[in-house]
């Protein structure tokens, strides 16, 4: 019996390959994550933005947007989700861009589920505590306001 899904987090997956998307699907599902997967960056983008934790997990090499490439987009968009990147056609100067961009990992295929398992709950981990790091700065703010008015008077 498989683990039920934990619906306060979501993975998702970017790569053209439909194989490699069923692959990384049943391993994420076999470990109780929630897991939603895209053929493209552009498919990926068509969704409305998640309101949970979550990791992306990117292929180096997609039609169109090359992963590189989509990280850089994210994050002029200000959109922020923590990236692990997988490919079967990485070399080291790839690999310094994409980690000195801000990913989680750089895995070249074939990898172990393993590997992969925990570079995703580590991106989890790293959304998670940035989400309740923003809660809490809102929250302050917020808290703050009212006296702000008051000695403003």
């Amino acid at each position: 019996m498989m683990p039920k899904p934990e619906p306060q987090s979501v993975v998702f997956v970017v790569d053209d390959d439909a194989s490699m998307r069923q692959a990384m699907q049943r391993l994420f599902r076999s470990v109780g994550l929630e897991v939603e997967v895209f053929a493209s960056a552009s498919e990926f983008l068509q969704r409305k933005p998640s309101d949970v934790p979550s990791c992306l997990v990117l292929d180096v090499r997609l039609p169109g947007l090359s992963g590189l490439d989509f990280q850089t987009e994210l994050a002029k968009a200000g959109i922020q989700v923590p990236i692990v990147f997988m490919t079967g056609h990485g070399d080291i100067p790839m690999t310094v861009k994409a980690m000195k961009a801000g990913a989680i990992e750089f895995l070249p295929k074939p990898f172990r589920d393993q590997d992969m398992l925990d570079a995703v709950r580590l991106g989890l981990e790293r959304d998670r505590a940035r989400r309740e790091g923003e809660m809490a700065i809102s929250d302050i703010r917020a808290n703050m306001q009212p006296s702000l008015r008051a000695s403003r008077r």
